[in-house]
């Protein structure tokens, strides 16, 4: 079994891919998004984090965390949010993906991917280029032409915001990190 190393700091910004279990493409159904949703709200009240930036895909999740000073503990929160989708809308979902011996033995479910990857983020212009990636990620995939099309996406917050100009990304690809690992 290997021996995963994690970099865990306190207060930290994180970038954060998860993905689901064989690749099924169900995260983007109403029932997910709305599941999701309330996980999300009910992990944060008992373990708050902001989320800076998100993009949800059919078959995976980028995000972007920053956690409380002093608390580090993104896996517990991530664990969480994974069960409560799987115990409130799995069944719903009806994912026909067979459950490997391994994951029997574990009591899995068929909805996620064990693991997940994560990235410390480590200063702003670091934080900008994931920023970027999360929101180029739908063209990338080819289930867009252009970032603002995709509506699971943090995107057209950063464009009410200023942070990002209404065309972003539309005539010109964005300078994107090289592929992330879980992608």
């Amino acid at each position: 079994m290997p021996n995963y190393r994690r970099l865990i700091i306190p207060g930290a910004t994180y970038f954060f891919t998860i993905v689901t279990y064989q690749r099924c493409p169900w995260l983007c159904t109403e029932i997910a998004r709305q599941t999701l949703r309330e996980s999300i709200n009910k992990v944060r009240k008992k373990y708050p984090f902001s989320i800076d930036a998100l993009v949800l895909l059919p078959d995976h999740i980028h995000c972007i965390w920053t956690l409380p000073p002093g608390d580090g503990d993104y896996a517990t929160r991530l664990r969480l949010i994974k069960i409560f989708v799987t115990k409130n809308c799995g069944d719903d979902l009806r994912i026909d993906a067979k459950i490997t011996k391994s994951r029997q033995k574990r009591k899995e479910k068929n909805l996620w991917q064990r693991r997940f990857w994560e990235h410390l983020i480590r200063d702003e212009k670091d934080f900008a280029n994931h920023c970027d990636y999360i929101h180029y990620n739908p063209v990338k995939h080819g289930l867009c032409k252009t970032p603002r099309e995709w509506q699971f996406s943090s995107l057209h917050r950063f464009v009410a915001q200023g942070l990002y100009a209404e065309d972003w990304g539309v005539y010109e690809i964005p300078d994107l990190l090289p592929t992330v690992v879980g992608e």
